[in-house]
């Protein structure tokens, strides 16, 4: 919470942090970070350190708990797995030579005000001079001073800083690389002014301006750097910045004011509901990589990343109570759905059911709508619930859920009121289809045959010229490997579309299903089954048993298509994968020469800078088309095993053959190729 010149009633640190023990664990193990900001006396805060250590006891995780790495020290924080149960404390800290029991820290950014002495507007600070219209980088004897004992310093896990540390690490940056960096773009590694265990606290003001002129900056800084956004002191009413626009910039941590409900709040928990609710969600992986090539502001695709497309019907609401405080004109309400994507530029959208009037209790709506998704792993989606006939307050309930917890099918959506509480018996009902979601190619539509979209009219991946010569030459060898993957995983999307094509099913059907309807096709008069299946080489097939109908020939032949696609697919990914990953080594060998290779071609300001992108592209491509194949194997892996079981479940195995009497390794669809459920159930509907 962000308390910044609101009155309260005094409590001892003590009793706080009595509190704080008492229910830092009780809805998740992973660690806690306990934001420490303080103005005390140097006899004050060893008290405090004292106070820490006596009530955290063996939760509370100091600096000499480090691990040891490469050279005798450490060089990232453990794992949230590693520091489950454990207490991190955020705060200033003394530099590692200190020496003495006391010495001074910089008390710049947080203190001095919400915005910070780099908000780059006109404002006006105690003691300080006015600052202009451009961002200033202050010297270092402006910000003040404050005595910090070396007990408390201690005890400190995580060391705090403030804007400052992202200006002077930008322009350490910008002198060991040359050009400019491009979205993301590679660098030197980057100098050594803020260890691993630092804390960057921005004010909002200044985090969203760096959102909006430096985002590329700023994605590359919280690659390195933990970054903390506070909202604003002039928010008097302790309302809520929009915690997507900083999240899209790569900040890890967004601090909101969770006493004061609303679409901000819904949004924060619809992103932490996600990975069993702990309180931990991995950024997407180009936030993360080393080289990656993307922008907060992409109004496109993102390069290795497939667009999606989400299809949602909204068929009906269940027990709407009316809004809470409203004056509704009559009886009953008038309610409608409005649903918002929120994500990077691209994928923002809003649509909106019509009114379903004068019908309180299950109101029927049966409308469908598509949004466009380019960056599923940053996208959440909200339903709202309204009244259209009110006076005053029109909200009746909402559910926000990341993307990638959307499950495909029927679901009943949970509504929740406006202070986050369950509504009861309350909800939507929805189908949700979620097409391409592995990448390549367009959608499949119901009747669009393995034949008729070939590979004639097939779009492949290709990587950009960079004019370096020793670069073009690694990249150019992907060429072959990048087109073997989409090959791979459009035949295995492919075939599996046409198959349920076969069976009379749209492409967003479930496999079982299709068992379901094959079964049906299969089945005589008196009950018996016209094939069963079998395993050859360790793949599911289907044999006849008994002469069958040209349809039904034609579908067996549809699944008998699907199997040797998927298995295709199972048994070359390795290979291809590994292809493509050697490329992707080549190409991070000459990652830090980059600018050197470059001059020695010749390339100089804007031919360089294009250079330099291109390179980001292409390492980002090759790092994408790796993930999304090894995601491909993984599917089709599940889809085996789905197959194998629906038609044991339908009787088209024989009691000798039954899936469950097949050893582990017969089969290829075992469940060690399954995907780890580790966290992955909550937050989904």
């Amino acid at each position: 919470h962000h308390h910044h010149h609101h009155h309260h009633a005094s409590v001892t640190i003590r009793s706080a942090l009595e509190v704080v023990n008492k229910y830092a664990f009780l809805t998740s193990q992973y660690p806690l970070l306990l934001y420490l900001c303080q103005r005390c006396s140097p006899a004050q805060q060893r008290s405090m350190a004292h106070h820490l250590k006596k009530v955290f006891g063996s939760r509370l995780y100091t600096p000499d708990a480090l691990p040891v790495s490469l050279g005798g020290r450490a060089t990232t924080l453990p794992s949230p797995e590693q520091l489950k149960g454990r207490v991190l404390i955020v705060g200033k800290k003394l530099p590692p030579e200190q020496e003495g029991s006391d010495g001074e820290v910089s008390e710049e950014d947080e203190e001095i005000g919400g915005g910070g002495p780099l908000a780059g507007r006109r404002m006006t600070i105690p003691g300080e001079e006015e600052l202009g219209m451009v961002l200033v980088v202050p010297p270092p004897s402006q910000p003040r001073k404050l005595q910090l004992h070396k007990e408390l310093s201690d005890v400190v896990a995580v060391a705090r800083t403030g804007s400052r540390s992202f200006y002077v690490q930008r322009g350490n940056c910008k002198q060991h690389q040359s050009p400019p960096s491009s979205p993301s773009s590679p660098s030197s590694p980057v100098p050594p002014e803020l260890p691993y265990w630092t804390m960057c606290s921005l004010g909002e003001g200044e985090a969203g301006r760096l959102t909006s002129e430096s985002p590329e900056d700023l994605v590359m800084f919280t690659k390195r750097t933990l970054t903390r956004v506070r909202p604003s002191s002039v928010r008097l009413d302790s309302s809520n910045p929009n915690p997507q626009g900083y999240w899209k910039g790569g900040v890890q941590l967004v601090a909101l004011n969770q006493q004061t409900p609303g679409a901000m709040l819904d949004l924060h928990r619809g992103r932490f509901s996600q990975n069993g609710g702990c309180g931990y969600v991995l950024r997407p992986a180009v936030m993360r990589n080393e080289v990656s090539y993307f922008s907060a502001h992409t109004h496109g695709c993102v390069p290795g990343v497939p667009p999606q497309t989400l299809r949602i019907k909204v068929i009906s609401a269940h027990n709407l109570p009316k809004p809470q405080g409203s004056g509704a004109k009559g009886e009953v309400i008038d309610p409608y759905v409005v649903l918002e994507l929120h994500g990077v530029p691209a994928d923002c959208a809003e649509q909106r059911t019509r009114t379903a009037a004068q019908n309180q209790d299950d109101p029927l709506f049966d409308e469908t709508f598509e949004f466009q998704v380019n960056m599923p792993e940053l996208a959440l989606l909200r339903f709202v619930v309204l009244d259209d006939d009110y006076i005053g307050d029109d909200f009746i309930g909402q559910y926000s859920v990341a993307f990638e917890c959307l499950q495909p099918g029927y679901r009943n959506v949970p509504l929740l009121g406006m202070a986050g509480d369950p509504l009861p018996h309350t909800s939507l009902f929805v189908h949700v289809a979620i097409t391409n979601r592995r990448g390549g190619g367009k959608a499949q539509r119901r009747g669009l045959s393995v034949r008729r979209v070939g590979r004639r009219g097939r779009e492949y991946v290709t990587l950009r010229h960079t004019g370096i010569k020793v670069l073009d030459e690694a990249f150019k060898q992907a060429s072959g490997p990048l087109k073997e993957a989409t090959d791979l995983r459009e035949d295995a999307q492919s075939s599996t579309a046409s198959f349920k094509d076969q069976c009379g099913l749209p492409s967003v059907a479930k496999l079982k299903q299709c068992i379901q309807s094959l079964a049906t096709r299969l089945q005589s008069s008196d009950g018996a089954m016209g094939a069963t299946m079998v395993l050859r080489e360790g793949y599911p097939s289907l044999e006849p048993l008994v002469s069958l109908s040209e349809m039904t020939r034609k579908l067996l032949a549809a699944y008998d298509s699907m199997i040797a696609s998927q298995k295709h697919l199972i048994e070359n990914a390795d290979g291809v994968q590994e292809r493509i990953d050697q490329v992707h080594r080549e190409g991070m060998d000459f990652h830090e020469d980059l600018s050197r290779l470059g001059e020695k071609e010749g390339l100089k300001g804007r031919k360089l800078n294009k250079a330099v992108e291109s390179f980001t592209w292409n390492i980002t491509v090759l790092k994408g088309q790796s993930d999304l194949l090894r995601g491909a194997k993984m599917d089709s892996l599940d889809a085996l095993r789905q197959l194998a079981l629906a038609c044991e479940a339908c009787g088209l195995t024989s009691s000798c053959n039954s899936s469950s009497s097949f050893s582990n390794a017969e089969l290829h669809f075992s469940t060690s190729g399954r995907r780890s459920s580790t966290h992955n159930n909550n937050g989904r509907i």
